[in-house]
């Protein structure tokens, strides 16, 4: 009885947490095929698709998605590769003052965007940096590093060090072993960190709505502001379609790297005993 009592207790909250999801998906949908949606959208069976046609265009969407994507891709590749140079002597080597600085970068992650958002605006205005894409994907890289330099110190401990010995034997380097040697065999961890780079820069609102100074360089996430007037009315439907067609990278992106994600890290005869 305490087993079946667990199950169904599980099985419950499961429940509850699929519910609160599905509730505002299903509002999502529902109000994107309505052209008249307001906040208390209803199932009817006339449905229209003016208001995918009304935000398919350049400046609404098309262009901010372009947006995102280099920002959030370049995000991404230089804090992974930033990531992976500070995690290889933090992994591989016997640091004195390790542990302390593993505590300091898990504290650093706790730190809100606020806290450091103004005194980077005005360090942007100082050097003249303000609405600068390059600037701004320094920035981004630098907030991600803390968490990102933490999980990818986590993945390269996990491959065997036994391994990078042979390569030193053969003459490899520490820069080859670790493009020949640990790389591709924490290829998955790699995977994991700059999924998770991209995907938290690509729901970036607060950073690129007070750093970029024109909405030509506003990534989509600036844009969903623009379907709020100032006088409080919302374009639910136009709303609704938007946030369909913004996420629909982020699913698809996830989508095709599941399968791939889903594999453990398996070092089984890579070490001989």
């Amino acid at each position: 009885m305490t087993r079946l009592a667990a199950r169904g207790a599980a099985g419950l909250s499961l429940l509850i947490i699929c519910l609160a999801f599905l509730g505002p998906f299903l509002w999502v949908v529902i109000s994107s095929v309505q052209p008249e949606a307001t906040l208390a959208a209803q199932p009817t069976l006339n449905f229209s698709l003016d208001n995918f046609t009304a935000v398919l265009t350049w400046e609404t969407l098309i262009l901010p998605l372009i947006n995102s994507i280099i920002i959030s891709g370049s995000t991404a590749i230089l804090t992974v590769f930033v990531a992976g140079l500070a995690a290889y002597p933090l992994s591989r080597y016997q640091l004195r003052y390790r542990r302390h600085f593993m505590l300091t970068l898990l504290f650093t992650t706790g730190l809100p965007m606020t806290a450091v958002l103004v005194p980077v605006y005005a360090m942007f205005f100082r050097f003249n940096l303000y609405g600068s894409v390059p600037a701004m994907v320094l920035f981004l890289t630098a907030s991600s590093l803390p968490f990102s330099i933490w999980m990818m110190t986590n993945f390269m401990d996990g491959v065997p060090v036994s391994l990078e010995e042979a390569a030193w034997v053969d003459g490899a380097g520490w820069v080859r072993s670790l493009t020949t040697v640990v790389g591709p065999l924490m290829a998955p961890g790699v995977a994991v960190v700059a999924i998770f780079v991209f995907v938290g820069q690509w729901g970036n609102f607060f950073a690129p709505f007070v750093l970029m100074d024109t909405p030509e360089k506003q990534p989509a996430a600036v844009t969903i502001y623009t379907f709020f007037s100032q006088y409080g009315q919302v374009a639910y439907g136009q709303l609704a379609a938007f946030s369909i067609l913004y996420t629909a990278p982020a699913v698809i992106l996830y989508v095709a790297v599941n399968k791939y994600l889903a594999g453990s890290f398996s070092f089984a005869g890579s070490v001989k005993g």
